[in-house]
């Protein structure tokens, strides 16, 4: 049987992920040339910004399992979904600079959830 911190992480490790690809989708919208008023009839506009509330609500539902002060830097999972996405869909380079970002974060959080649970 899971936990209710397990749903509440895997909520909100969700969340990160739904609202990385919100991102994506608002970059891949401002990248397309067209003109003002089609950008505000953009799928991709639209799609992210869809993306966007939807992380933020199912945020808002992880809360009921757990901690805010203990949810809230999962959080920081964003940065590594969006260069992963951002990597394969837009072929952006992952620097080694940011590969050592991204470790630095997941270190950061497991020492955040370790530190929590004491």
């Amino acid at each position: 049987m899971v936990s209710n911190l397990g749903i509440g992480i895997s909520l909100t490790v969700l969340s990160t992920f739904i609202g990385a690809i919100g991102a994506l989708f608002l970059k891949i919208s401002i990248s397309q040339r067209t003109t003002r008023t089609f950008l505000l009839l953009s799928p991709y506009l639209c799609g992210g910004l869809v993306c966007y509330g939807f992380s933020a609500l199912l945020f808002v539902f992880a809360l009921r399992f757990g901690d805010l002060s203990f949810l809230y830097p999962f959080a920081a999972l964003s940065y590594i979904w969006v260069a992963f996405l951002s990597g394969y869909f837009l072929q952006e380079k992952i620097t080694s600079y940011r590969w050592l970002g991204m470790i630095l974060i997941v270190i950061g959080i497991f020492l955040l959830g370790v530190g929590a649970t004491i």
